[in-house]
């Protein structure tokens, strides 16, 4: 089968089309023909080796982190799906590669593919979809009235975060460019602070949850608008322990992850907030969930651009360099 794969670790030059040998799926494994994927910043960062400490992928390594297609193949003990079924899915974490053809991906990581949906709608959804689930509704408990802060509210995890915060009754801020402030209140968002323009430290205060997708200074500021008994939830800051403990990493690793996001964990404690770190697990359940509110309107896909297969390269050169002016960037097969 034809993919986009890398041999070793580096940068965007790493990143080459290959010829693979089609997945062998196993007895829960349902076989996926590919019609679209999209691009994700977590496919840079394991493209650059950012992961490999934690995540040891055997090279060469398929590319690609979500996708939408159709069932050509299931496993024995598969219950969930038959041959001619749409899907879509987050495949989990080691067994990612979602720039090719086929892909072999466990049931219980699968879903049905929202029925309005285009492939490339759908392609674009999983990896985000399941990350604002995660925050929000899993670890954040965001309830009706609550005041939720989501950085970076025209990007791929802020435009449906808005869009999930909104369905859950809170009061949302978000910054984003002017620009794109008219997307960024139809998505959701109640208050909107131009970062360019405006310092949203002094503009917010009394949050009860902060979703932030960017790190470092931003997440410093993020935990001064909280009130106290507040979170931080982050998928760009420094990894916990509680995350390597997911992984099921041994003692050293734990202890090297907790010494990293020591100081940000010291300076939320001061403040009597907490900060934790979110990386998404597959979950063909979450997004069965989130498949409820797609087909009932009340959260939509927000694609930038979508490139064909043969341009995955440029795709992904087009994501990283930040040109995407809202939502997503998708790789078609068709």
């Amino acid at each position: 089968m034809k993919t986009f794969l890398i041999e070793k670790y580096g940068d965007q030059s790493a990143v080459r089309a290959a010829k693979s040998p089609d997945p062998r799926p196993g007895p829960e494994d349902v076989l996926v023909e590919i019609h679209a994927a999209s691009v994700n910043p977590l496919d840079f960062k394991i493209r650059d080796g950012a992961f490999k400490a934690i995540l040891p992928y055997r090279l060469p390594l398929i590319l690609g982190n979500d996708l939408a297609g159709v069932v050509v193949q299931v496993g024995s003990a598969v219950t969930r799906f038959a041959v001619g079924d749409e899907v879509y899915a987050r495949p989990d974490k080691d067994r990612i590669g979602t720039f090719a053809e086929l892909i072999a991906v466990h049931q219980d990581d699968l879903a049905p593919k929202p029925s309005g949906l285009t492939m490339e709608q759908a392609a674009s959804l999983p990896l985000v979809a399941l990350t604002a689930w995660q925050a929000l509704v899993e670890r954040g408990r965001v309830r009706p009235g609550q005041k939720v802060l989501i950085h970076a509210g025209s990007g791929g995890v802020g435009t449906i975060a808005l869009q999930l915060a909104r369905h859950l009754g809170a009061h949302v801020a978000t910054t984003a460019s002017a620009a794109n402030a008219g997307l960024v209140k139809e998505l959701g968002a109640d208050v909107v602070i131009d970062y360019r323009a405006e310092d949203f430290e002094e503009l917010l205060d009394g949050y009860d949850l902060v979703l932030d997708t960017l790190g470092g200074e931003i997440l410093d500021k993020s935990l001064r608008v909280l009130k106290p008994g507040g979170k931080v939830i982050s998928i760009a800051g420094p990894p916990d322990a509680d995350f390597a403990r997911e992984l099921g990493t041994g003692p050293v690793l734990r202890l090297a992850m907790s010494a990293l996001s020591f100081r940000t964990r010291r300076r939320a404690k001061r403040r009597g907030v907490t900060y934790s770190f979110l990386f998404m697990k597959a979950g063909g359940d979450q997004l069965r969930e989130l498949t409820r509110l797609i087909d009932a309107g009340d959260i939509r896909p927000v694609v930038d651009r979508v490139f064909p297969f043969g341009r995955t390269r440029e795709a992904l050169e087009y994501a990283e360099q930040g040109r995407a002016k809202a939502g997503k960037v998708v790789v078609s097969m068709a």
